[in-house]
């Protein structure tokens, strides 16, 4: 037997084991569990982005406090907004049309930001 699972390539093996997954899913009418997972998992991940963003804050304010105080609150502006926009879109889920695409650009306004003060400041 260990000769036969060691034959099958390993990406028909993987997508075997997730075919078996759905399969047991659909046949116990686990799609509420299922979603509830998904919804702890989103929030999980919401929360291991903002703890990286914490992290990186805690060992660079010592080159953010040295920046003017403008920057350094847009900066901050920045950086929150964006995180609020996308917990949003975690919370409510993916917007559709317009909502979308003040998604986009609300995203794309704050990396605007962050990236144009991280260059201002750091001029040689």
């Amino acid at each position: 037997m260990r000769r036969l699972w060691d034959r099958i390539p390993p990406l028909a093996r993987g997508f075997g084991i997730v075919a078996l997954a759905a399969l047991v899913v659909v046949l116990l009418n686990l799609q509420t569990a299922l979603s509830t997972a998904q919804a702890l998992l989103s929030i999980a991940f919401f929360l291991a982005i903002a703890f990286f963003l914490f992290s990186v804050w805690r060992d660079r304010r010592g080159d953010l406090e040295a920046w003017t105080e403008w920057n350094r609150k847009l900066f901050y502006a920045a950086i929150i907004l964006a995180v609020v926009t996308i917990g949003l879109v975690i919370g409510y889920g993916l917007p559709a049309s317009r909502d979308a695409f003040a998604f986009v650009v609300t995203l794309g306004a704050c990396a605007y930001v962050i990236v144009r003060v991280w260059r201002i400041e750091h001029r040689y």
